[in-house]
């Protein structure tokens, strides 16, 4: 079955289970004959990998808020260019695991540079290109952190180490980007069962695959 080219996204702060759910949600397309491509910012593909090992390395504490953006930013515009849109001009449906709503609420909201700042280099960067949906998996900061710390082979970022409030600031900053684009974020409780979780997006996903192709 070849469907048209959606972009979707997953998004929340750490530990709440976009990389599990991202695989599901791919599990659940490719088990109905549809074509989809999964991918992660940052990274994705080699330049925006090495991006990423620059932005996230733990001993990189002194960055600043500022270059961490146009990083971010930057990772981003070469994934968008060289993997992102190519896939959705063949019709595939891509999930990311995080876009541009990250940087609004990690560097505009809880680094304190202004959401309509930093919206405004992505906008740049992406050339106006926001996802078709996006999912946002809400959970208390501190439970999320608690997953981390108890899970076994994920990688320990420069993010993991910020402050609680820190953390909470990033979930007050989904939360403006979810009250700004209500009609692309749908906001979900990450501090479920996963077979709930599961279920859930998979009913919003396929509802909005059936849209969107119309």
């Amino acid at each position: 079955m070849k469907s048209k080219g959606m972009f979707i996204t997953l998004e929340g702060g750490e530990g709440s289970g976009k990389t599990t759910m991202l695989q599901l949600l791919s599990s659940m397309l490719q088990e109905q004959g549809i074509d989809c491509l999964t991918t992660r910012e940052p990274g994705g593909i080699v330049i925006s990998e090495r991006i990423r090992e620059v932005i996230l390395a733990p001993e990189h504490t002194a960055m600043d808020a500022r270059t961490e953006a146009l990083l971010y930013a930057a990772a981003r515009r070469q994934h968008l260019a060289e993997k992102v849109e190519p896939a959705l001009k063949e019709g595939t449906i891509v999930l990311c695991d995080r876009f541009i709503d990250s940087s609004l609420a990690y560097q505009g909201h809880a680094r304190g540079l202004g959401v309509e700042e930093v919206l405004a280099i992505n906008r740049f960067a992406t050339n106006g290109r926001f996802p078709d949906l996006t999912f946002y998996m809400d959970i208390e900061p501190a439970a999320g952190l608690a997953r981390i710390a108890s899970g076994q082979g994920r990688e320990v970022n420069r993010l993991d180490m910020e402050s609680l409030e820190f953390h909470n600031k990033v979930r007050e900053g989904y939360q403006i980007a979810a009250a700004m684009y209500p009609e692309r974020i749908i906001t979900i409780d990450a501090s479920r069962k996963l077979e709930e979780i599961s279920g859930e997006m998979g009913r919003y996903l396929f509802a909005a695959l059936k849209e969107f192709a119309v």
